[in-house]
């Protein structure tokens, strides 16, 4: 069976064709866009799956990044990953950024426990806590920087950083945790290949861990009319 990857959530619009059956590559396609997913996403599924030598028929399961990333990101790959499912008639998995870079972290890290941590702005970060054996040792978090030291000084385990948030957390530590990746979202091969042994439990929905950056500008809101 051969299943489409789909990760938006970040600045990379990537998709991967992977074979389930053989745990095989069998093409990747990574675009750094910055914005504009809805754009060109539909243009990089072709370019896999014409690598792939693949039709889009040939697609027996999805796989798609749901977050924490960027809003828009996010939005657009789930609900390309979803459309599809629902026309090709098979199942789709959700992958958090967080898991995905814990995966990338455990391969090139065997048997070390893993935080993955992403920069999400405005003094905050988005963490998850991964054991040794890959399992999550938390829950999907967004926090402070203060609030995740003080976290790592509670564990006994030292532990590997993955992502955009690492470099922010070795700043403040006095003995420094090695960094496995630096991405704001793991690999889309990471993404295929977990996606190729999660069930699908129903849709998957976008992984928001805060609320809506965007705000009404008032200076502009109309005024509703009173009725006389």
């Amino acid at each position: 069976m051969k299943l489409l990857a789909i990760d938006t959530a970040a600045n990379l619009c990537s998709v991967a064709v992977f074979d389930v059956g053989t745990g095989s590559l069998l093409a990747e396609v990574i675009e750094d866009i910055g914005k504009g997913h809805a754009e060109r996403l539909m243009a990089v599924i072709e370019q896999a799956l014409e690598q792939s030598t693949s039709l889009i028929t040939d697609i027996g399961k999805i796989a798609v990044s749901i977050g924490p990333g960027s809003f828009t990101g996010v939005r657009v790959g789930v609900s390309a990953a979803r459309g599809l499912a629902l026309a090709l008639r098979c199942p789709v998995v959700g992958i958090s950024t967080l898991q995905s870079l814990a995966h990338d972290a455990a391969r090139s890290n065997p048997g070390k426990a893993i935080l993955s941590i992403i920069d999400a702005r405005r003094e905050e970060l988005y963490a998850q806590f991964f054991n040794a054996d890959g399992s999550a040792e938390s829950e999907p978090m967004v926090t402070s920087l203060p609030l995740i030291l003080g976290q790592l000084a509670e564990r006994v385990t030292v532990h590997v950083l993955a992502g955009s948030g690492a470099s922010l957390v070795n700043e403040k530590l006095g003995q420094r945790l090695d960094i496995a990746v630096e991405g704001a979202t793991g690999s889309i091969e990471a993404v295929a290949r977990l996606g190729a042994i999660l069930v699908s439990d129903g849709a998957p929905k976008p992984l928001y861990l805060r609320g809506l950056d965007v705000k009404p500008q008032q200076g502009f809101v109309l005024k509703r009319k009173v009725a006389e």
